[in-house]
């Protein structure tokens, strides 16, 4: 079996990050990292997603964080959903420079999974971090 598993968009599911079905929605596709147990997506966002002065707006980078630490859950074969997010803007993020965005879990208590979301630029610079707290509500539905 794969070590990297490609993680497209449903073309059922509606959600606005990474489902397939949500016609305004970003359609992000991620890398789930099975030896590594994280989820790594690389992209350029584009002026569409952009606040001020051809930057990210805060709302998209808190979409991204809150994204690709949900599809942590996927280790663990849960379903979860976000309880708590909280993101640290730290350096602007260009939309039209490469990013990648990354997260992993940094333990669990319970039925509650504490994740762990970076933005990095293609230099490695963290440009936002979230932390999440993510509530299990039942095991994953496999396709």
């Amino acid at each position: 079996m794969s070590e990297t598993i490609q993680l497209a968009p449903n073309p059922t599911n509606r959600c606005f990050g990474c489902g397939g079905a949500n016609d305004a929605g970003m359609k992000l596709t991620f890398a789930q990292d099975n030896e590594k147990r994280r989820i790594v997506g690389r992209f350029i966002l584009g002026e569409r997603y952009q606040g001020g002065g051809g930057m990210a707006h805060g709302g998209i980078i808190a979409t991204l964080l809150d994204e690709v630490m949900g599809k942590v859950c996927r280790f663990r074969e849960v379903r979860a959903v976000t309880a708590e997010l909280n993101v640290e803007y730290l350096k602007p993020v260009n939309v039209q420079g490469e990013i990648v965005v990354e997260g992993w879990e940094r333990e669990q208590k319970g039925r509650n999974l504490f994740h762990v979301g970076e933005i990095r630029n293609v230099a490695g610079e963290v440009l936002a971090r979230g932390t999440g707290r993510f509530v299990i509500i039942g095991e994953a539905h496999r396709a």
